[in-house]
């Protein structure tokens, strides 16, 4: 058994939305009992991240390493259409992946204690952006 629903996400800019809670209802309205929720994003400057959803620090420090590893406006960058952030975007969104898979069962997301599922901005203005989530039972 198999269901597909798309979520939009609006985001405030650079850094990480936290979206638990959506992909959390999309399993609990389900009619899948036990499976995995694919979780797409349609879009090459942002990503996907399970991480700590503790300690915001973490997504800080992650921001951090990620502004190291691809900076805005390197002069060796070819491709900025779009600015400055054009092509760190798009390499951003390598490193950080734009799909993910995540175990449920019961009507839950199988997560970890302390684990979150983010949207991460990599472009420094907001975007709406959306999201496939695919539920396999």
């Amino acid at each position: 058994m198999a269901e597909q629903h798309r979520l939009s996400i609006q985001t405030r800019g650079r850094g990480t939305t936290e979206i638990t809670g959506e992909i959390a209802a999309v399993v609990r309205q389900s009619a899948v009992d036990a499976g995995i929720a694919h979780v797409f994003v349609r879009h090459t400057s942002c990503g996907l991240l399970i991480t700590e959803n503790a300690d915001a620090d973490v997504r800080r420090d992650l921001e951090t390493l990620l502004r190291r590893w691809a900076p805005d406006g390197d002069p060796a960058y070819r491709h900025d259409l779009e600015g400055d952030d054009d092509m760190a975007a798009h390499a951003r969104s390598l490193l950080t992946g734009v799909e993910l898979s995540v175990p449920f069962a019961d009507g839950r997301l199988l997560l970890g204690t302390w684990q979150g599922i983010y949207l991460c901005e990599h472009r420094a203005n907001g975007h709406r952006r959306e999201i496939v989530v695919t539920l396999l039972g």
